[in-house]
Parts: C-alpha cells; sequence; structure tokens
C-alpha cells in the first residue's frame, strides 16, 4: 500500500511539472483494451453525456466531468511533488471512463452463492452488463465530482466482479455486495499513465430478510446503497493518503473469495 502511494505523489509531482452452482467465473480472463478515445454505451442506459462511437466487446462509457474551475498546470521544473492531506486530494477528475467486459460471466441462478462473475437482479432481465455499468458509472462520477486538485486526470475502471444478491439470499440470510474494479489515472493531458493499476474490492453487507424489506421501505434498495457505497470508496481512494481498505466483513465475505 505504502509503495503504491508512493507511485502516486512521484507520478502526481511529475505531472505537474511538465452466493451454490457450477458456473465458473472469468474474472481472470483477460481484459479487453481500454478505449483510447471517448466512447458511448450500447442501448439499455443513459450517460450523461453519450458519445458516437460504440464498441460491442464491452459495457463501455467515458463521462467528461463539468467543472466551473480549471487549474492551470505548473511548468516549473522545480514546483516539488504533491503530497495527499487527510480529506484532500491533489487531482481534479476530467472524466471516468468504466468498462464492464463481456468476457465476464452472468449468473441467474436463484441460488445463496452462484458462481458468476456479474449477479444483479434488481433491474429487469436484459443486459446485465450494461446495467452494472451504468450504476458503477454513476457512483464514480458522484464520489470525484467534488475532487479540485491542481492536477487534471482522467480515470480509467475495468470491473472484474460485480455480485449483488439473489432474491434467495436478499429475503433470507443476507450476504455481501461482493464488487472488485481496477482503476487507472492518467494524465487527462498527455495521456501518461500516473500510477500502476490498483486493485481494488469494494465489498459492502447485503442486508437480508426482515432488514432488507425495513431498508427498502426507505428507500434503500440495493442499487441505491452499492451506488453510495463506490461513490465513497472512489473518493476516499483519491483523497486518504493510505487509498481506501476494503471492510472486513466475516463469514460470507470469506464464502464470496472461494
Amino acid at each position: 500500500m505504502k509503495t503504491m502511494r508512493m507511485f502516486l505523489v512521484a507520478g502526481l509531482g511529475l505531472a505537474v511539472t511538465a452466493c451454490t452452482a457450477v458456473d465458473v467465473p472469468t474474472r481472470n480472463a483477460p481484459f479487453e483494451s481500454l478505449p483510447n478515445s471517448v466512447v458511448s454505451a450500447p442501448a439499455g442506459y443513459d450517460l450523461i453525456q453519450p458519445q458516437a462511437a460504440a464498441r460491442p466487446q464491452a459495457a463501455t462509457g467515458q463521462v467528461v466531468i463539468p467543472h466551473e474551475v480549471t487549474v492551470a498546470r505548473a511548468a516549473s521544473a522545480d514546483a516539488g511533488a504533491l503530497t495527499i492531506a487527510p480529506g484532500q486530494s491533489p487531482v481534479r477528475v476530467n472524466s471516468v471512463t468504466v468498462v464492464v467486459p463481456r468476457s465476464l460471466k452472468v449468473s441467474e441462478r436463484n441460488s445463496y452463492l452462484p458462481r458468476g462473475d456479474i449477479v444483479w437482479r434488481e433491474d429487469p432481465i436484459g443486459d446485465r452488463h450494461a446495467q452494472v455499468q451504468k450504476i458503477v458509472q454513476d457512483a464514480m462520477v458522484r464520489g470525484v465530482s467534488a475532487l479540485n486538485g491542481p492536477v487534471s486526470v482522467d480515470l480509467e475502471i475495468v470491473v472484474s466482479r460485480f455480485h449483488a444478491l439473489t432474491e434467495k439470499a436478499r429475503y433470507t440470510t443476507g450476504g455481501i455486495h461482493a464488487i472488485t474494479f481496477d482503476l487507472v489515472m492518467k494524465d487527462s493531458v498527455t495521456g501518461a499513465q500516473l500510477t500502476p493499476t490498483r486493485t481494488i474490492r469494494a465489498d459492502l453487507e447485503g442486508f437480508g430478510g426482515q432488514q432488507a424489506i425495513n431498508a427498502e421501505a426507505r428507500g434503500q434498495t440495493q442499487k441505491v446503497r452499492i451506488t453510495d457505497h463506490l461513490a465513497w470508496v472512489i473518493q476516499q481512494e483519491l483523497t486518504d493518503p493510505e487509498g481506501y481498505e476494503n471492510a472486513s466483513l466475516g463469514f460470507y465475505q470469506l464464502l464470496n473469495q472461494i
């Protein structure tokens, strides 16, 4: 973790100065290449700023985040490395691109712990990759919109796992919303990669039984809770000197890792 933070500080300094089925998960399969240009998502969800081209092999979308203030980039070679103070960020995020590779296996099995890469039931049956892409995209944009550091960056996010709860788990035992994604930060002017790829696990307790019913009555659906959680995760990752640390959630979390 400390090594990754050292890369972050050094990289940004340079930027300133110049649930039991037998499905087999495929999250270890190679990802498609991230897009080098702005692309739009496939039919089935809306982006804040849809663009022209589409990539059929992945649910992909990029949102350019509007900022009222554009911070000038320092030109001095001895401007010094940036540091991250708690609650602050050295970056402002220009755009967020989220990719959900089509190689990820979707499970529709109504079991306690289905063995797929994507488990999502709160939207109607349809393009689960696209549905997951929109949830993650909305969360990430919300989470980074308030950041206003001196370095303009683009975030590229590749989802490798998105396990919400099946109907059976939702109305009985509960479980874990198990979400994993890779994060790359690039200089939005030069396109240079500023940090090593970081794999982030962002697990969240999934309510079950009466707790789930009570939560839904308050408007706290799975989608609402996951969106709020991921927005907080990305904000912590970009403002905390140690980055985001996944919570320890006990037995069900361990089962999700098998």
